[in-house]
């Protein structure tokens, strides 16, 4: 699968388990390994649990392939490989621990997320999917 169709399908299907935070990263000139990270928080273990299990599942449906899921027993970091894409999705204090946008975050890549549905929680000025439509 074409890796922008890959990230699409994947960052609809984080948006659909209503991920937070979510960032996609060119890799490409970082790793020889993978042309995409996709960062995004979890809520609680079963969230996040929640959040890889959609993932792979689109991603099946799409036609792509899931090479592992690594992370799920505990919950609190799920990493969903992809191949050419690589999905990491935390609870908030994991991630800000880990701080993998300082690894990756050298070419962050826009993805026009979904609007927020009417009568969406908002919280801080923020939707409920994290920062609003667009990442820059």
């Amino acid at each position: 699968m074409e890796n922008r169709k890959l990230q699409r399908v994947v960052v609809d299907a984080l948006e659909d388990v209503k991920a937070q935070d979510i960032q996609v990263f060119n890799t490409t000139r970082i790793s020889d390994l993978f042309d995409r990270v996709v960062l995004a928080s979890g809520t609680s273990n079963r969230h996040t649990r929640a959040l890889a299990a959609n993932v792979a599942e689109k991603v099946k449906h799409a036609g792509g392939t899931v090479v592992s899921i690594e992370g799920e027993e505990v919950g609190e970091w799920v990493l969903v490989d992809l191949g050419d894409v690589v999905v990491h999705i935390m609870q908030p204090a994991v991630r800000a621990y880990y701080a993998l946008e300082e690894i990756w975050g050298e070419r962050r890549v826009n993805v026009k997320l979904r609007a927020p549905r009417p009568g969406a929680a908002v919280k801080h000025g923020k939707s409920a999917h994290g920062r609003g439509r667009e990442r820059r």
